[in-house]
């Protein structure tokens, strides 16, 4: 079973919640995530991604704060999709020292790079604000270890995915997770970039 080798803390955080048995998608993609591949997670909806991608990063990071840079980022296609993934988040994160940060859109981005500056662990933003950041030197990326991308459909859009292609250059070592309900043919042209080797999971 998956969950079982998860960090303890998240276990009993899911037993919390009453969660105890992973869903199929859960049961395919958590250890192949866990190998720290590329990969591509296709699922329908309500199959559990993003609460698989919620799951992987806080294991990724070994349940804990570090630092002051960000060590996970999740990309969202919109403000909406934002807050629903914090919220996600914070179901586990809500007494836990786990700095979540979400990433206002309209906040000025000198705010956010402030705020950003005091430490933060995983970053949740859309594709236009986190290029921002990355373009006027607001995000330190050295530390990054997964970059996941849920709902990745929207990445499909000239302007999301120049933003993507914008900020992965930047990014120079990570585990990336693209979680879609199909890999969209523009999605598979990532493997020429960051995606280089990717795997896929697939639950029908």
């Amino acid at each position: 079973m998956p969950f079982k080798k998860l960090h303890s803390e998240i276990k009993e955080m899911l037993e919390s919640q009453e969660i105890t048995i992973p869903t199929p998608f859960q049961k395919a993609s958590i250890p192949v995530i866990k190998s720290g591949a590329n990969i591509y997670c296709t699922a329908p909806k309500d199959s559990g991604r993003t609460t698989t991608l919620v799951l992987t990063t806080l294991q990724k990071l070994k349940f804990e704060a570090i630092g002051n840079v960000p060590r996970a980022i999740v990309l969202v296609e919109n403000k909406e999709k934002a807050q629903e993934t914090y919220d996600a988040f914070f179901k586990f994160t809500r007494y836990h020292e786990m700095r979540v940060y979400l990433c206002e859109e309209k906040a000025h981005i000198d705010m956010l790079k402030s705020e950003i500056f005091e430490g933060v662990d995983i970053l949740i933003s859309t594709p236009q604000t986190m290029r921002k950041l990355f373009t006027l030197n607001g995000l330190n990326a050295t530390e990054l270890k997964i970059f996941s991308v849920d709902d990745a459909e929207f990445l499909v859009q000239n302007a999301a995915f120049t933003a993507m292609m914008s900020i992965t250059q930047s990014i120079t070592k990570c585990q990336f997770v693209l979680y879609s309900e199909k890999i969209h043919p523009t999605l598979k042209r990532f493997e020429s970039y960051f995606m280089q080797r990717a795997r896929t999971v697939s639950i029908k």
